[in-house]
């Protein structure tokens, strides 16, 4: 397959008409003619115009263009990448799930971040027949006909999977992968008797959205991620997740991930080293108290710490929901001793970025404010 590389030489089909180059350029202060026509047809502020802008920009000759990271563990940032690494991560995506000019891509996540700013290229790059729709938690709600391919972050896919007509639209997507947060192992049982292709994606702004992808469904149903070619693997002393991957970032990457890697070079996440709760001596991670406790308690919930005067921290929970107190004793009975969450806090709604990830810090800035509050009544 051949894969449009020259920027100068890109079209863009967007729900099924074709514009070229001159029709996303805009000129010195002067709006391109898809700025204008999305703005009238759509609305000064709406999705599609927010669209037209990022290809004005993708076709204003600059080499680079600024992305956002999303803030899951710190303050979000900008960094500016330059466009033909976000073509080889294009190629690299579409090469491995075997996308072909004309079939139909989803567009339904923000377009400030990487993930939504590559599925745009992905299109430029093979000739996929764009599909915008406003980012919401049900992207499939106002379709009719499945797209060959489609990303979505998990909180999409759980809302979706609850509309029998959404979960059938779902059933029909060649390839759907999924990524922004991790995938639970109640919605992976839910997904693996689909027909089509779903994946989790491995990845961050850094590496131009996923550098690795694993199957969700079907006898090929894994544990582990496959990284694409060009991407090599290693783990620092720490244990976490060394990325090489020249073709989308000239620099080895030390992630704070820690990974198990296999000898057929696949790898698999254990939790994040930002997430290691060191109360007493005693290192716990977080995603495997989080994942032990989602099989026995159904509410929302997120594991964090706060400081603690003998223990350095102490382990804690924020809910969404007051727990009755025989199921919360029952679930957390079930822990090991030294994983058992000390205070439980109730917060109106559990802290979240821009793309749906856990907002780490924000949590454990709420529990620290809940547990000196507290203590003040004491």
């Amino acid at each position: 397959m051949e894969y449009i590389t020259d920027i100068s030489q890109q079209t863009i089909t967007i729900d099924g008409t074709t514009y070229t180059n001159d029709d996303a350029t805009a000129g010195n202060g002067t709006p391109s003619h898809l700025q204008t026509l999305f703005r009238l047809r759509h609305g000064t502020g709406s999705f599609h115009a927010t669209l037209a802008d990022f290809l004005a920009e993708w076709f204003n000759g600059s080499d680079t263009l600024k992305v956002h990271t999303s803030g899951s563990t710190g303050t979000p940032k900008e960094l500016w990448i330059e466009k033909r690494r976000m073509i080889n991560s294009a190629m690299m995506t579409v090469s491995f799930l075997g996308l072909q000019p004309h079939d139909t891509a989803l567009l339904c996540m923000p377009l400030q971040y990487i993930a939504g700013k590559m599925v745009v290229v992905r299109s430029l790059v093979t000739g996929l027949d764009l599909i915008p729709v406003s980012p919401s938690g049900h992207p499939l709600k106002e379709l009719r006909t499945a797209p060959v391919f489609a990303a979505m972050i998990p909180m999409q896919v759980f809302n979706s999977l609850a509309v029998p007509e959404e979960r059938g639209l779902m059933q029909q997507i060649h390839h759907l992968i999924i990524g922004g947060g991790a995938v639970d192992e109640t919605m992976e049982k839910t997904l693996n008797d689909f027909p089509n292709a779903i994946w989790s994606t491995y990845g961050m702004t850094e590496t131009l959205s996923h550098i690795a992808l694993r199957r969700l469904n079907g006898p090929n149903a894994s544990h582990w991620y496959t990284p694409f070619k060009h991407v090599s693997l290693s783990l620092s002393d720490g244990g976490t997740l060394v990325i090489d991957a020249p073709l989308v970032n000239k620099e080895k990457l030390t992630t704070n991930d820690i990974a198990e890697l296999d000898h057929n070079g696949h790898f698999r996440i254990i939790g994040r080293r930002d997430n290691t709760i060191n109360t007493g001596g005693v290192k716990v991670q977080i995603e495997q108290v989080e994942k032990a406790l989602s099989h026995t308690l159904s509410c929302p919930f997120m594991i964090t710490s706060v400081p603690d005067p003998k223990f350095g921290e102490r382990i804690v929970m924020l809910v969404e929901d007051i727990l009755p107190k025989e199921k919360t004793d029952q679930a957390l009975a079930a822990l090991p001793p030294y994983w058992r969450p000390k205070q439980i806090f109730r917060t109106e709604r559990l802290p979240q970025t821009g793309t749906g990830k856990p907002d780490r810090a924000n949590a454990r800035r709420i529990a620290r404010e809940k547990a000196e509050e507290e203590l003040s009544c004491q």
